[in-house]
């Protein structure tokens, strides 16, 4: 597998020139430390380790981790990469500064997680589900319960899992059979199984904080009933290490498509002693903390899996010989032209390219909201922030990890044969995304999501205030403003207004024919989350195209990142936004071609 080089010229363009996260850094506490200085040095330090350290063990941890009764062995050389990794500080990089952490901006972390996730996909996922973990008792934890767990987990000496779903009941948590029985001292009695608990046993911590969904004995039937616990692999002691062991075991590990190299987890509790995080019945409100963080993380993968694919076709098409190309030979000396010079092939590797920058851009413009909703000055801000966050979470998930599939196929494509081939790790990539688009909602899922919760329930005020903004910004070169911009960027605010009143036209017309038939919704949804996916990749791009023209005509930056950023965004807006036009005429379809016939259908 060919070397992987962080981008770090890009994450910069992000933050410093196209979102301009500093301005955004004075707006929240402790922003000021985050000066562009600092960013960069981060930046280029985390780009160092993820080359060095984790990319080189990239293909060593498909051999996967081995279970021997209940005790979890990580591949060779991740254990002593957790051990830099920490001794480094990363862990502590966004952490609260009263706890051990650094108190950075949580967009910074989310950068560093996709650099980590692309070089290393199974490694990254342990310190990145410590993440929500400490998000969620940051934001609902007691004052005991920080003191006791948030020091060591944002040191990285502890990390923490997300405990969900069980055997019988997937996505559909009302159906959980876990229950927690009060103890006399406060504390709880769990009892029950969860399974696909990534990260949930290992030996690179010293202990394993679980944050676990069950149900008390009063419980109301269904996702109201359910409360949330701390239910750690070794109790604190009172020094705050780890104590006498829990009752929670490690039943096995799944046998997985991908990320081999992380050990998913079925873990029993029996009589494990946990403690009730927030308020009894409230558990679900708690760990959508947690979900957004993770489903954050998730979405940086589809571009992560974008990324790792095209720079591994990418060399290979420079330096793979075959055939002569349609329109003249460009390799005289040579028996043929270098497959990087056929249509086809370009076609690829730009759309894995598009995917890998929309992708970043996308889920950089959604960090900003994750760092207001954190750490915003006034409760108005935080509760404004956590509700823009909650638009694109769905769509960044969603969105972003089925195209990042799509364009780990196109990296296996470019290599021909040689892509399904192991030694070249063209298909660990593509298998590895499989993942993201299942775990933390599926996409059926995270479309009802947007358009149930984030659409209907909202009454468009989300979609509204995206849209609006998109007005604004593209209306600042419509030919009408003669702003004295080049065609090309008067042409795409053009297409990104036309786009932003066709995203509410639809959506409108979405809530119109729920109220005839409720399957409308059920049938439509992933359509117009994919609609709005490229609607929001489109006001990325047109913002990246802007900020480098911009910058071209000043006679600033680097010449030829520019002209590539120019070149990216209209190879977007001329060959893949065109897919809008079937999402929407999809999304109009009747409900019987789905509905329509019988169950028996299927047999």
């Amino acid at each position: 597998m060919p070397d992987y080089k962080v981008p770090v010229n890009d994450y910069l363009f992000l933050f410093n020139d196209v979102m301009d996260m500093q301005s955004k850094y004075k707006k929240i506490d402790g922003g000021e430390e985050a000066t562009p200085e600092t960013v960069e040095a981060i930046f280029s330090e985390a780009a160092k380790f993820c080359e060095n350290e984790l990319a080189p063990l990239y293909q060593i941890g498909d051999q996967g981790c081995v279970w021997d009764d209940g005790v979890v062995t990580t591949p060779p050389g991740f254990k002593e990469a957790y051990t830099k990794f920490i001794e480094a500080g990363w862990t502590s990089l966004t952490g609260e500064q009263a706890l051990g952490g650094q108190g950075l901006p949580a967009s910074i972390g989310v950068a560093i997680n996709e650099m980590m996730t692309t070089a290393n996909w199974a490694w990254a996922m342990y310190p990145g589900l410590t993440e929500g973990a400490v998000a969620t008792l940051e934001t609902s934890g007691t004052e005991q319960q920080k003191k006791d767990y948030l020091p060591n987990l944002i040191s990285g000496v502890w990390s923490g899992t997300m405990c969900l779903t069980e055997p019988h009941c997937g996505t559909d948590l009302g159906q959980m059979k876990t229950k927690a029985t009060p103890n006399d001292d406060g504390s709880f009695s769990v009892n029950g199984t969860k399974i696909f608990i990534s990260a949930g046993e290992h030996d690179l911590t010293e202990n394993i904080v679980h944050i676990v969904l069950a149900k008390l004995p009063d419980a109301p039937p269904g996702t109201k009933g359910l409360s949330l616990f701390i239910i750690p692999k070794f109790l604190p002691a009172a020094d705050g290490s780890a104590g006498e062991r829990n009752g929670v075991r490690c039943g096995s590990i799944e046998h997985k498509m991908g990320i081999h190299g992380n050990g998913t987890a079925l873990l029993n509790f029996d009589n494990a002693t946990g403690f009730l995080i927030g308020k009894p019945h409230e558990g679900l409100a708690a760990m959508f903390t947690y979900m957004n963080v993770a489903r954050i993380g998730t979405a940086s993968q589809g571009a992560a899996a974008a990324e790792r694919s095209y720079q591994g076709a990418a060399k290979y098409a420079r330096e793979r010989l075959a055939m002569r190309s349609i329109s003249g030979v460009k390799n005289p000396e040579g028996p043929a032209d270098a497959i990087i010079e056929h249509p086809d092939v370009r076609r690829m590797l730009l759309t894995q390219r598009v995917i890998a920058e929309g992708g970043r851009a996308m889920v950089t413009y959604a960090s900003q909201f994750a760092d207001a909703y954190r750490a915003g000055k006034t409760e108005k801000e935080r509760l404004a922030a956590d509700a823009r966050l909650g638009f694109c979470t769905p769509i960044l998930k969603g969105f972003i990890t089925e195209l990042g599939v799509e364009a780990a196929n196109h990296g296996v494509q470019v290599f021909g044969g040689h892509g399904y081939i192991q030694e070249w790790g063209m298909e660990q990539i593509l298998r590895d995304s499989r993942i993201a688009t299942l775990y933390e909602g599926t996409t059926g899922i995270q479309a009802l999501d947007l358009v149930g919760r984030k659409l209907l329930m909202d009454k468009f005020k989300q979609l509204n205030i995206f849209t609006g903004e998109m007005f604004s910004f593209a209306g600042q070169f419509l030919p009408w403003k003669k702003a004295p911009h080049a065609k090309l960027i008067r042409k795409q605010a053009w297409t990104l207004t036309k786009l932003a009143i066709q995203w509410r036209y639809l959506g409108y017309k979405l809530a119109m024919r729920a109220k005839k038939n409720a399957d409308n919704v059920g049938a439509a949804s992933v359509d117009f989350l994919m609609f709005s996916g490229y609607a929001y990749m489109a006001f990325m791009f047109a913002q990246m195209s802007a900020v480098a023209h911009k910058q071209l005509q000043a006679g600033e930056g680097d010449k030829v990142f520019l002209q590539n950023k120019l070149h990216t965004a209209e190879f977007f807006f001329e060959r893949i936004l065109p897919r809008v036009k079937t999402h929407a005429k999809t999304m109009g379809a009747s409900i019987d071609s789905v509905m329509g016939m019988p169950t028996g259908y299927f047999e």
